[in-house]
């Protein structure tokens, strides 16, 4: 789906997101330690997902009382709270798993649902200001590079 040039930062964050629940799944799938699993939701959460969340609250989900914008923040603040409820040795799995099927959704919804109604919804001005915003905050193009690569091969 081509996606309006103001806002496509986003969605290269959300390529971003895919593949950390990607990784993820596979982690669970190779019985990974949970502990290195957090370890990485947790970089990932202060190194990209925060700050994702962050600027489409302040700068994207500006149409007051729209449902579909609602929708996002409310599933930010449900994602926020699987990462923030992580360190239970005997839940870690299941939320693990939750989470990575959670972003997961959310990210497909945002792509398919909620950003092609706010490029249909916003005017080009404001638009035009959105891509402004993000071109600053996103001069360089983030990556997720990790150390402990335990999704590849095995070891």
């Amino acid at each position: 789906m081509k996606r309006n040039e103001h806002i496509a930062p986003l969605s290269r964050d959300h390529h971003l997101g895919l593949l950390f629940c990607w990784k993820i799944k596979e982690g669970l799938r190779r019985n990974i330690d949970t502990a290195r699993l957090i370890k990485y939701v947790r970089h990932f959460w202060s190194a990209h997902l925060q700050q994702h969340f962050d600027e489409e609250e302040a700068l994207l989900f500006v149409l007051p009382g729209d449902a579909f914008c609602e929708r996002a923040r409310q599933e930010h603040r449900q994602i926020a709270e699987l990462i923030n409820s992580t360190g239970s040795p005997e839940k870690d799995l299941a939320l693990l798993g939750e989470l990575a099927q959670q972003l997961d959704n959310h990210i497909r919804f945002e792509e398919r649902v909620l950003f092609p109604h706010l490029e249909n919804s916003l005017s080009p001005d404001l638009l035009q200001n959105i891509g402004d915003k993000l071109h600053h905050l996103h001069a360089s193009h983030p990556d997720d590079h990790y150390p402990d690569e335990f999704w590849g091969k095995a070891f």
